[in-house]
């Protein structure tokens, strides 16, 4: 029998039990030189993954969402969300054959959205890093995005509709009280640089987004704080309505909130993760990546008040659901991969169970120097760490490659590749 069912079956999520047991069914890595088909170079056309993923359950879509882009801020790049197929075994819940089929790119009638940093830093603009995605009742685009930060609407053609109104203390500024979105520089309060909406979560009867910071404010621990804030917005008046505190296990290491689903409108699954597994530019050990299951039905509404060690509140509570950690993929090599950043629940499989699958950001694999000169980076996965011996390459070129680790002349062998993108597949069966 059944103990207790999370009931959230309007928006297509899923009906799990309180000891609901997620069990991996399988996973695929997905080359990374793949294409949206808007284009071949890094810069305009190659995938960037699972920054986000969302599975419409009316309408039977999956929508993948990649970040600013290749440039890490410092590139333009017209920020976009794919909609892709994917082959499922109803049985046994295994995945293959990821196909991207639809891009549709983010605009306003002054032009495109851009993953460039804000400049003047004072004006977000049309500057936009993207990390939250969810699809609302009536089919409109909800993206929530790390440079206000912000929550955005936009049409299915990705036209803008509006923008949410973000709660004062959390948008960054100066001493004088001035915002400034490009970076922390001067900064004393609000969100940290690149470490704002990461996670966004929509309510069963489509009322209410969550969400949450990758990880504390400046003014509330900034690096070595552990204290995460995640906002309650009203779809219908685009207002913040409450705020709430998510403690993360600990700080260090890059840790933060990558990805939050609804489960009701108090409950959520909450992706938590270090900066360690292979990635560019990571250490790969230890790799640290765990979903939480979280309820703020008893927690306090932190608006308006500071977090500090005087102030009593309650934050939400919080325990182990699932670890990523443990999750295997061929590929990998057994390895862990260092961004796991999408979470969404799928279609119902037949046993009774549902799908969840797991995505990563890959990065485009490709990094860039201080002058904004970009290069393609290469792994040998197989070795027991591919990032001492990773390669990089002038972007979308394969000569006058050089060692990443001493810069030293290098050649592409067999083997090396770009970071693939991975997808986890999992299917959650409810408690008995």
């Amino acid at each position: 029998m059944q103990k207790w069912v999370f009931a959230v079956a309007m928006l297509g999520c899923v009906s799990i039990g309180a000891h609901a047991t997620p069990v991996q069914t399988g996973g695929i890595a997905i080359p990374g030189a793949m294409s949206d088909g808007t284009g071949t170079s890094a810069n305009d056309g190659r995938l960037g993954f699972f920054s986000d993923l969302y599975y419409d359950a009316k309408r039977n879509e999956w929508w993948a969402l990649s970040d600013r882009g290749p440039g890490g801020g410092t590139i333009p790049f017209e920020t976009r969300v794919v909609r892709f197929t994917l082959d499922i075994n109803k049985a046994t819940g295994a995945i293959a054959n990821f196909r991207p089929v639809e891009v549709v790119k983010f605009k306003d009638h002054g032009g495109a959205f851009n993953g460039i940093a804000p400049k003047p830093k004072n004006v977000q603009g049309l500057s936009l890093d993207p990390e939250g995605f969810v699809v609302a009742p009536n089919g409109s685009f909800y993206v929530s995005d790390e440079y206000g930060p912000s929550v955005l609407e936009f049409t299915r053609q990705g036209e803008l509709m509006r923008r949410f109104e973000t709660p004062a203390n959390i948008i960054p500024r100066n001493a004088a009280g001035e915002p400034n979105f490009a970076d922390d520089k001067g900064n004393v309060a609000g969100r940290r640089s690149n470490r704002g909406f990461e996670g966004l979560a929509i309510t069963p009867d489509g009322k209410f987004l969550f969400a949450i910071l990758q990880s504390a404010m400046l003014d509330e621990g900034g690096k070595e704080g552990s204290t995460n804030r995640l906002v309650k917005f009203d779809t219908k008046t685009g207002k913040a309505v409450a705020q709430y505190a998510y403690e993360m296990d600990r700080a260090g290491q890059g840790r933060g909130v990558s990805a939050l689903v609804a489960l009701n409108d108090h409950q959520f699954l909450v992706l938590e993760r270090n900066n360690r597994g292979v990635g560019v530019g990571a250490e790969l050990n230890p790799p640290d990546k765990r979903v939480y299951k979280i309820d703020v039905g008893g927690a306090t509404d932190i608006s308006g008040k500071m977090i500090s060690q005087h102030l009593a509140f309650e934050p939400a509570t919080k325990s182990l659901w699932l670890d990523l950690s443990k999750a295997r993929v061929p590929g990998l090599y057994g390895k862990t991969p260092e961004k796991i950043e999408g979470l969404a629940f799928g279609p119902k499989l037949k046993d009774g169970s549902t799908l969840l699958l797991a995505g990563t950001d890959n990065d485009f694999s490709v990094s860039q120097n201080g002058s904004g000169t970009q290069f393609d980076v290469y792994f040998k996965l197989d070795e027991a760490d591919p990032d001492e011996s990773a390669i990089q390459c002038p972007l979308d070129q394969k000569t006058g490659c050089t060692r990443v680790k001493d810069n030293t002349p290098a050649e592409l062998s067999p083997g090396y590749t770009l970071l693939p993108g991975i997808l986890f597949a999992f299917k959650v069966v409810a408690g008995e």
